[in-house]
């Protein structure tokens, strides 16, 4: 048995999040009566109806990479109109879900996958999967602040976990910097490094886990042709 959100996630459907949602407001029937609780379980038996279209099995869990520009939102929809990654999409792509977000400013890898529940579990900071940035800022260094950062740091209140960044060069008021993290709160790269005196001019997320950007043109996918999952360890 599992939770109703749980299996929509593996069929791609959404997120296990929007499942939830998606139960909620009465858009999920099971065995043909009307779903309202997300914490349901169901069986590999149950009769499964979403928007009135039945399940059927799912397809096998694929996974891509994906080069974000900058410019566009990662969001399925934006009530303002914004262009989202999942418009520009190619159309031999299924529905996919992403792999934690980038915002619209930032660019670079981003994972894409048919399975919601997969995405949770490697967006998790328990998973334990490494994030790794290039970040260009406006200002000039103190490494002692920088190392500082590896401690966690508290601002206004919110708690962010630790911090890898290292200096790999200054140039006049600019500098690049690698960043490393296990958890990606909104905006937290940008905040963390504005409390110490730098403003982010531009990110590029670079790896994500065992997965690089590598030279992926920006704007283009590739899929991973083959990956393992074992418990808590993900390894191409």
């Amino acid at each position: 048995m599992e939770r109703i959100a749980k299996r929509m996630a593996r069929f791609g459907l959404c997120s296990r999040r929007e499942a939830e949602k998606w139960v909620r407001g009465g858009r999920v029937r099971v065995n043909g009566l009307s779903l309202i609780d997300p914490a349901t379980n169901v069986t590999e038996e149950c009769k499964i109806h979403v928007d009135g279209k039945l399940l059927g099995n799912p397809e096998a869990t694929r996974l891509w990479r994906y080069h974000k520009p900058k410019g566009l939102l990662t969001s399925h929809r934006d009530p303002q109109g914004r262009p989202t990654i999942f418009d520009t999409l190619s159309k031999s792509i299924p529905r996919v879900v992403s792999v934690g977000r980038l915002d619209m400013n930032s660019e670079g890898l981003l994972l894409l996958t048919n399975d919601g529940a997969l995405a949770r579990k490697m967006e998790l900071p328990a998973t334990g999967l490494t994030r790794s940035y290039r970040v260009r800022v406006h200002g000039f260094v103190d490494k002692t602040a920088l190392a500082k950062l590896k401690n966690g740091i508290t601002i206004d209140g919110l708690r962010y976990g630790p911090v890898e960044a290292l200096l790999d060069r200054q140039v006049g008021h600019n500098a690049w910097l690698s960043v490393a993290l296990k958890e990606g709160k909104n905006r937290e790269i940008r905040n963390v490094l504005q409390e110490i005196g730098l403003r982010v001019n531009r990110l590029i997320r670079v790896g994500y886990g065992p997965f690089s950007l590598d030279s992926l043109p920006s704007g283009a996918t590739a899929e991973i042709a083959s990956f393992k999952i074992e418990s808590h360890n993900f390894a191409s």
